[in-house]
């Protein structure tokens, strides 16, 4: 019998035997199982500034983790080895949330990242992980596109301390066009995350001659300002050529500053440079005063002036996780 799987917008309905979408989550004598529960394809201990994340406990380690499997198609996609791999092609260890939990406070991690492919699809081990990781003291984040259904996304989000969630485009164009998905569910999922407390920061990859016209760089940050506030870090990074779009140059670092100008005049207080070095790009700065706050250079803190979460010179709050 076909099984419907609820878990993303796709509502995979999937016959005995197959997958959905994700390639992960399967038909099998009629009940739906996730083949890659316990078995990430990845884990390693990144800054948590490479997620990225620049307002949530600066300058931490972060134990990363993912599997295979991801319930959109980026053409861009600069993962694409383990996140359009069918899982019984990836190499995997056997890791289950309790030994994951353990990894992370034997390396000292105060927090543990879904991220490299999709979380979305490994739903349940991101899910198991992330409640007792939360139970250990650990924080969890996740890095996603956001393609998921409200309801498994507000379970979720109930153990989740930050997440930062790509808004890949501003049309739905773009998103059928390109990422094989549609744009409504993943703004969503922004304004569900926020409502729900989570710290989140926004990336945009800016991909030249598909999504990096100015009007379109405005519109996407006039959406953060007006659904997610002007205290929303939004994060404008470099693409490069990978997976189906070998034949597109990288992002300039001119349209990378024309982007981070138009988010700043659209009234975002935070607005940042990845994947190229860019000295204010990567700077944080007092909305109110100016002055810097938080120094980079790549994924490393040169300089951290905060004071208590606050601007030291004019004493302002500065939205984020500081401690």
């Amino acid at each position: 019998m076909k099984v419907q799987c609820e878990l993303c917008p796709k509502m995979c309905l999937i016959e005995h035997g197959q997958s959905g979408d994700c390639r992960v989550r399967i038909n099998i004598d009629g009940a739906l199982r996730t083949v890659v529960y316990g078995y990430p394809c990845s884990i390693a201990i990144d800054p948590v500034e490479k997620k990225p994340l620049f307002h949530f406990l600066p300058g931490t380690k972060v134990l990363s983790t993912a599997t295979a499997g991801c319930n959109l198609h980026c053409q861009f996609c600069q993962n694409w080895e383990i996140s359009q791999a069918n899982p019984e092609d990836t190499p995997a260890t056997f890791c289950p949330p309790a030994k994951l939990v353990e990894v992370t406070k034997e390396n000292h991690c105060p927090s543990l990242a879904y991220t490299y492919t999709e979380p979305i699809v490994y739903y349940e081990y991101t899910y198991d992980s992330a409640k007792l990781a939360r139970e250990a003291g650990i924080r969890n984040v996740l890095v996603t596109a956001g393609y998921i259904n409200p309801e498994p996304w507000k379970k979720l989000l109930k153990y989740v301390d930050a997440a930062n969630i790509d808004l890949k485009g501003i049309t739905e164009e773009f998103y059928r066009d390109v990422c094989s998905a549609t744009l409504r569910p993943v703004q969503n999922a922004l304004i569900i995350a926020k409502a729900s407390g989570v710290w989140v920061e926004v990336t945009n990859l800016v991909i030249p001659t598909l999504n990096d016209k100015a009007e379109h760089i405005r519109q996407l940050a006039r959406w953060v300002r007006t659904n997610l506030g002007r205290e929303t870090p939004l994060h404008f990074s470099q693409f490069y050529p990978r997976y189906k779009m070998r034949h597109l140059p990288p992002t300039s670092a001119e349209t990378l500053d024309m982007a981070r100008e138009i988010g700043i005049s659209e009234g975002l207080d935070y607005v940042y440079i990845g994947n190229i070095l860019s000295e204010a790009g990567q700077t944080t700065y007092c909305p109110d005063c100016k002055g810097v706050l938080i120094k980079r250079s790549g994924y490393t803190i040169l300089q951290n002036r905060l004071k208590d979460g606050r601007c030291p010179d004019c004493k302002k709050e500065i939205h984020g996780v500081w401690k």
